[in-house]
């Protein structure tokens, strides 16, 4: 373990026990605009602090509040423990969702990870001026944290850097980490997924922003493969992208369904019939 994946555990050591360089930023693609305003149930963005070096939330911050939003009662009735943001930026959806889950009082605790040390300071900076408490900690998607919270993660949220970009960009530093996607915008998303589904507990389940580009009807697959069903929960077309809020969660059965679907030509899986119904029926929507 490196001195960095060191840190990372020294700091989230005492919580857990208590559970047992520079960018021009004309040239970056944009995810997104800005909206000026929320509800209640969110991070309020005039208090959602910012850095020149972090991304702030746009369109598909809020499209992912929004499809927490729409599952909170779900949410609830989960009763997470346990609550984590890979690439949390500026902090806007650790925040809302911790606001969401008030209600449950101190049984649940957050704790949010990101490559950048400028994310890591705002993300602080947006919790503490709306009064919730999180570890954050500086590190790469999970990296030195796996064997400590293996199991152990009810809710996992992503908003995945998901822009197709060359290989070469993968891995830049500051406001870059956030969007270079690498090929079809999938080969930083392709590290995370395996690393989360090593840190959901049975009950657990994961919300990841994913752009038409990416294919998230083929990461819905690969993930099914593993043992988890999956659904998408709001789909939001901007002037430039089609964003997708795909939700995953522990289902024994449907690893057994994807196999045999495979060996059947002509035949559809039960977990992959409704889920394609879904994708023409919201087709046109935003």
């Amino acid at each position: 373990m490196s001195a960095g994946d060191s840190a990372a555990v020294s700091a989230v050591e005492g919580k857990l026990s208590e559970l047992s360089t520079s960018c021009d930023l004309r040239t970056l693609p944009r995810r997104g605009k800005p909206a000026s305003a929320r509800t209640l149930n969110t991070a309020q963005i005039p208090l959602v602090a910012s850095h020149p070096e972090v991304y702030e939330p746009c369109d598909d911050s809020f499209a992912l509040v929004d499809a927490l939003l729409s599952d909170k009662a779900q949410l609830l009735t989960l009763q997470p423990s346990l609550c984590m943001e890979v690439g949390c930026g500026s902090g806007y959806v650790i925040t809302s969702l911790a606001i969401m889950l008030r209600q449950l009082g101190s049984g649940t605790q957050y704790l949010a990870t990101d490559i950048n040390p400028h994310a890591v300071d705002t993300t602080q900076a947006t919790l503490e001026a709306h009064g919730i408490h999180a570890d954050v900690i500086a590190t790469d998607i999970v990296s030195g944290l796996e064997k400590r919270l293996a199991g152990m993660v009810d809710v996992v949220v992503v908003n995945p850097p998901y822009v197709p970009t060359p290989e070469e960009e993968i891995g830049m530093k500051g406001i870059a980490s956030s969007w270079a996607g690498g090929l079809n915008g999938r080969q930083v998303i392709d590290r995370i997924l395996p690393a989360v589904r090593e840190l959901l507990s049975e009950k657990g389940c994961l919300y990841m922003i994913a752009l038409e580009d990416n294919d998230p009807l083929g990461i819905c697959h690969l993930m099914n493969e593993k043992g988890f069903a999956s659904r998408v929960l709001l789909k939001r077309c901007t002037e430039e992208e089609s964003l997708y809020v795909l939700k995953f969660w522990h289902d024994a059965t449907v690893s057994t369904n994807a196999s045999q679907s495979g060996k059947s030509p002509g035949s559809e899986s039960s977990w992959l019939s409704p889920f394609k119904s879904f994708w023409h029926k919201s087709g046109n929507s935003s």
